[in-house]
This record gives structure tokens, C-alpha cells and sequence, in this order.
């Protein structure tokens, strides 16, 4: 055989055998990226599902709780003029009496100053006597009463959703927790939430329980109250956390008012002090010098000194009453 033949199929083998050893050792490393790539797309894709689901989770979340807000913004508009009748006073003391008993109370009582102040100051006293009778005191009793039992309320709310926090945290479902609050808390708390428990077992809305509960305690502690459960309720979450946080921030709202109480109260003495001053003084003048006040009450100069003077007196204590009183 011809050598340069030999050499050169040699030489033929050689190189092809190179050519398949690099061959098959590229192939698996090609493979392998190929392998790595498609499953770092893929985990790509998975995760980019992932952020994009709870994305829509979360849109739908504040979609629910804009629309939840919205809709119990609407309810407290709505419920705001049936709160300052009558009959939403009269529900917010407490009171079963209807409106009609009210209106005889004070037509009885508008009588009797009436016939008060024909005995002792004529006809114009008996008609002061009769719209004071009618339309002043007992709308104020009633007012007193009713801030008497808002604030007996606010002060037991906190503990009565610590009860709530509790009960959640140990098992307890909402509506068992509601239950030993309106059997085991003091009125008016007691009343309050036994009216929400009757109505949620005679199948009435959460919702709309809530809103009458804010209807008889117009209350901005009550309206947060219902704004938490409301929300929780269309949208979920941690109720437990969401109460606890509710209770810390009206007990701090509570020691706030309290503490604008303290530093009020030298400012509203000041106040009680000059508004009744010329009230007294009138009662002294009346007691040592009974015809020289008289004059005011005799003539027709006097009389209306004496309006001009009560008008003066009422602008002020009005404005003394603003600058003192603060609103939470």
C-alpha cells in the first residue's frame, strides 16, 4: 500500500475521531442550557402569574373596601336627618315612648309655664312660658340624656371589643362573641348589642344591623366599629388584629379627650363665672333694691334693654361655649 495513502486515512480517522469526541461532549452542555433556559422561562412565567393574581386580589380588595366605604357614606347621609327628629332622639335615650307621648309631655309642661308666667309677668311671659314649655326644656332633658348615654357607650365600647378580640383569638366565631357582650355587659352597652344580636338572628344583615346601631349611637366610635366589620366581612383579613388596633386607638382618643378636659377646664370655669355674673348681680340688685331693677321689667325701655342685653348675653356664651368645647 501506498504510505501517503496510509497517512492520509490516518489522518482522516484521526480528525473524524476528534470531530465526534467534540461532538458528543458539546451536545450535553448544549442540551443542558437549552434544559436551564426553558426552565427559567417557565419559573418566569410562573412568578409573573403569581404577581399578577395577587395583584387582582389586592385591586379587588380596595375595589370592595372603596365600594364598602362608599356605601356606608351614603347610609350615614341618608340617616342623618331621622337621627335629629324626635324619634331618633328618643331612640338614642333609650326611651320606648313614641313621639306623640313627647309632644303631650310638652304641651303639658309648656302649659304649666305658661300659666307660671301669665301670673307673674302677663301675656308676654305666658307665651315665653309656653314656647319654653314646648320647644326649650324638654328637647333639652332629652338632649341630656341622650349625651348621657353616648357617653356611658364610648366609655364601654373599647372593653366590649376586647371581649370580641378574645373570643376570636380562642375560636370563637363573631356572633358567639356578640352574644356574651349583650348578656354579660352593662346597659347601655347591653341594650345596644342585644338589639344587633335579635336582629341578626331574625336574619337581618350585618350591614344593615350595623347601620341601625349607628342610627341609635351616632357615634364616630361606633361608626369605626362598623366600618372594620363591614370590610372584614366583604373583603377578609385578620379580624382579631383589626379590632385589637380598633380598641388601641379609641382608648387612646378616650385619655386625649381627657386630657383637652384638663386643660379646658380653667377656661370653662372662667366662662360658667362671666356668663352668670350679670345673673347674679340682677338677683342681688332685686333682693336689696326691688324698685330700682323693676324699672327694667316695667317700662317699655327697660324691656328693651333688657332684650338687647339678653341677646349680648347669649352671643357671648355661645362664643364662649365654641372656643372652649372641642370636637373629636
Amino acid at each position: 500500500m501506498d504510505p501517503a495513502l496510509t497517512v492520509a486515512v490516518l489522518a482522516f480517522v484521526a480528525i473524524g475521531g476528534a470531530g465526534f469526541v467534540l461532538t458528543s461532549n458539546n451536545q450535553p452542555q448544549a442540551a443542558n442550557k437549552r434544559v436551564k433556559a426553558v426552565a427559567s422561562a417557565a419559573s418566569t412565567k410562573s412568578v409573573d402569574r403569581r404577581k399578577q393574581a395577587t395583584e387582582i386580589a389586592a385591586l379587588k380588595r380596595r375595589q370592595s373596601t372603596a365600594e364598602a366605604l362608599k356605601e356606608l357614606s351614603n347610609n350615614e347621609k341618608q340617616s342623618r336627618r331621622r337621627r335629629f327628629s324626635v324619634k331618633g332622639q328618643l331612640a338614642q335615650a333609650g326611651l320606648t315612648y313614641s313621639p306623640a307621648v313627647f309632644w303631650i309631655a310638652a304641651a303639658s309642661v309648656s302649659v304649666v309655664l305658661g300659666l307660671i308666667g301669665l301670673v307673674v309677668q302677663g301675656y308676654i311671659g305666658a307665651a315665653m312660658g309656653f314656647f319654653i314649655g314646648l320647644f326649650g326644656l324638654p328637647r333639652w332633658a332629652l338632649g341630656m340624656m341622650v349625651e348621657g348615654r353616648q357617653k356611658k357607650f364610648a366609655n364601654q365600647l373599647a372593653d366590649a371589643i376586647d371581649i370580641i378580640v378574645r373570643g376570636v383569638k380562642s375560636g370563637l366565631p363573631l356572633n358567639q362573641c356578640l352574644r356574651i357582650i349583650s348578656a354579660e355587659s352593662p346597659e347601655p352597652l347591653r341594650a345596644e348589642f342585644k338589639s344587633l344580636v335579635d336582629a341578626g338572628a331574625m336574619g337581618v344583615p350585618l350591614e344593615q344591623s350595623l347601620q341601625r346601631m349607628y342610627e341609635r349611637m351616632p357615634l364616630a366610635e361606633v361608626n369605626f366599629f362598623a366600618i372594620v366589620l363591614v370590610i372584614q366581612q366583604k373583603t377578609g383579613g385578620n379580624l382579631s388584629e383589626s379590632l385589637g388596633n380598633l380598641s388601641s386607638v379609641l382608648r387612646a382618643r378616650k385619655l386625649m379627650k381627657e386630657k383637652v378636659k384638663a386643660l379646658s377646664s380653667e377656661a370653662k370655669a372662667s366662662a360658667w363665672i362671666i356668663g352668670s355674673l350679670p345673673i347674679i348681680v340682677m338677683l342681688m340688685v332685686y333682693f336689696t333694691r326691688p324698685t330700682y331693677i323693676m324699672i327694667l321689667f316695667n317700662e317699655p325701655v327697660g324691656n328693651l334693654i333688657l332684650l338687647g342685653a339678653a341677646t349680648m348675653m347669649s352671643l357671648g356664651i355661645f362664643v364662649m361655649n365654641k372656643m372652649v368645647n372641642f370636637k373629636f
